[in-house]
């Protein structure tokens, strides 16, 4: 966890973070924040179609029927948590729910980059379980928010907003582009979109940093119950996803991934489908939740334990 912490991503993400808390007027241009994402998300997308044309796909199935029934039923255990509580409506819960069996493509990127550094292999087709998590998990959230899809107002704008939202069909076409392309064709652009990409994670951090301590200030209205919450469901989700790694024989690295992305909680895909669908949910809990709260867990000390734990139990 110390050597994490001391990472030069995790430190800009630190800055980051003091500088929103002291009311620094540091922040990447909207403009720059744009191009970054974009290139973190077509960067992955890239990397792991390249690799997925060089997996067997009977290797692969095993991965993603776990991911599938994992992204069912993370919402569901999270729904369910939350709803023993007393505290949260059936639409605030069902919309924290989709946020927590949704992905954050900041938290795998990190992770990626932690992978790396500790010299880490990992499966080539875990860039396309983080493409196919997402689906499940949103559709999950909103049926148990809703009590079925009849009672969404806007099925076809859902259906767009879930499939061909922006950071869902900039990772789906990266992965395309690079399974079609290969290895060979896409070496030319590993300077920028490989070697690179640590630099602009960094930078991305550093304005996540600043936009988590604004999530902040909205403590007071999330409680104490939701901050437990946030914090006790990436090590539940966390460790079902790093159990079914280990039940389907998965490498440490796989293991660990899988583990993050069942951990993680999004803020970019699923605040925008909850939007959609359930408009009577307060929004402020879920991005309270999953980005002021589980990002930075996950970020500093998710990473590490969930690490940890892939080699103990891989002995």
């Amino acid at each position: 966890m110390a050597q994490n912490l001391l990472d030069p991503t995790i430190l800009c993400f630190v800055v980051g973070l003091i500088a929103g808390l002291v009311k620094s007027d540091l922040r990447l241009p909207r403009s720059s924040y744009d191009f970054v994402s974009l290139y973190l998300l077509l960067a992955i997308g890239f990397k792991g179609g390249v690799q997925l044309s060089k997996t067997n796909f009977g290797e692969f199935l095993p991965a993603l029927i776990a991911t599938i029934l994992i992204g069912a039923l993370v919402p569901f255990i999270a729904f369910n948590i939350l709803k023993l509580t007393k505290k949260f409506s059936q639409e605030d819960a069902g919309s924290i729910a989709a946020h927590y069996g949704s992905v954050s493509a900041v938290t795998f990127a990190t992770s990626l980059a932690f992978l790396e550094a500790h010299n880490t292999t990992y499966e080539s087709y875990m860039m396309t379980l983080m493409v196919v998590l997402e689906v499940p998990a949103l559709c999950v959230g909103i049926y148990l928010a809703k009590g079925g899809f009849k009672a969404v107002d806007d099925r076809k704008k859902l259906v767009q907003d879930i499939l061909f939202g922006k950071s869902i069909f900039l990772l789906g076409g990266g992965l395309l582009i690079g399974y079609l392309a290969g290895p060979e064709k896409m070496a030319p652009l590993d300077p920028l979109f490989v070697d690179l990409f640590k630099g602009f994670l960094a930078l991305f951090l550093l304005e996540m940093g600043v936009i988590t301590s604004q999530q902040m200030g909205h403590f007071k209205t999330a409680g104490i119950t939701l901050l437990l919450f946030a914090v006790i469901m990436p090590v539940i989700s966390g460790s079902i996803g790093l159990a079914a790694g280990h039940i389907i024989g998965m490498s440490v690295g796989g293991k660990f991934l899988l583990a993050i992305l069942a951990a993680s909680a999004s803020y970019i895909a699923a605040p925008s489908a909850m939007k959609i669908a359930v408009p009577e949910a307060n929004p402020t809990l879920s991005l309270t939740a999953s980005l002021a709260i589980t990002f930075p867990f996950n970020i500093m000390l998710g990473i590490p334990l969930f690490y940890f734990l892939s080699n103990y139990i891989s002995g």
